[in-house]
């Protein structure tokens, strides 16, 4: 019987994915729902993606570094 994945944390999440690492089904389900729990707008793109990765890294950087001081 699977757990109701949907009323996991994703620490419990987590942990029940490296339980289940084996079991193709479960770690799938459980993968799919901690994939769709992720908030879109605090992802980055591909660096290759970008016009001038170099300089758009380096700044998703320094705004991560300002952000934490």
């Amino acid at each position: 019987m699977m757990q109701n994945l949907n009323q996991m944390t994703n620490t419990e999440l987590k942990r029940y994915l490296s339980e289940h690492r084996n079991e193709e089904e479960a770690f799938r389900a459980a993968l799919q729902v901690l994939m769709s729990r992720c908030d879109s707008a605090t992802q980055h793109p591909y660096p290759f993606d970008l016009d001038n990765p170099e300089s758009e890294v380096e700044a998703l950087f320094l705004e991560k570094l300002n952000r934490t001081e």
